[in-house]
C-alpha cells in the first residue's frame, strides 16, 4: 500500500508541469483517492491493532483455558489426520 502510494504521489508531482484540464482533474482525483485510501487503511490497522490486543489481553487473563482449548484442537485435528490417512491405506 506504501509503494502504490508513493508511486502515485511520484506520478503527480512528475505531472505538476503538464498543462492542461484534464491532467488537472486527473491529478485531483488522484490525489482525493489517496487520501480516502489513507484514512481506510488507518482505520483497518487500527482496528487489527485493537483486535490483536483484545485478543492477547484474554489470552494473558485466561492462560489455563487457552491451553485447553488448544490441546483440545491439537487432539481432533491429529484425530482428523490419522483417519484419513487409514483411510487412504485401506483403499
Amino acid at each position: 500500500m506504501d509503494t502504490l502510494a508513493e508511486d502515485a504521489r511520484a506520478l503527480v508531482a512528475a505531472t505538476s508541469d503538464v498543462a492542461g484540464e484534464k491532467v488537472r482533474e486527473a491529478r485531483k482525483r488522484l490525489a482525493a483517492a489517496l487520501e480516502r485510501g489513507k484514512g481506510v487503511y488507518d482505520q483497518v490497522r487500527d482496528k487489527a491493532l485493537d483486535g490483536a490486543k483484545a485478543t492477547d489481553q484474554l489470552l494473558r487473563d485466561n492462560p489455563y483455558q487457552t491451553i485447553a482449548i488448544a490441546l483440545s484442537v491439537g487432539v481432533i485435528v491429529g484425530l482428523l489426520v490419522a483417519t484419513s490417512c487409514a483411510v487412504k491405506n485401506d483403499q
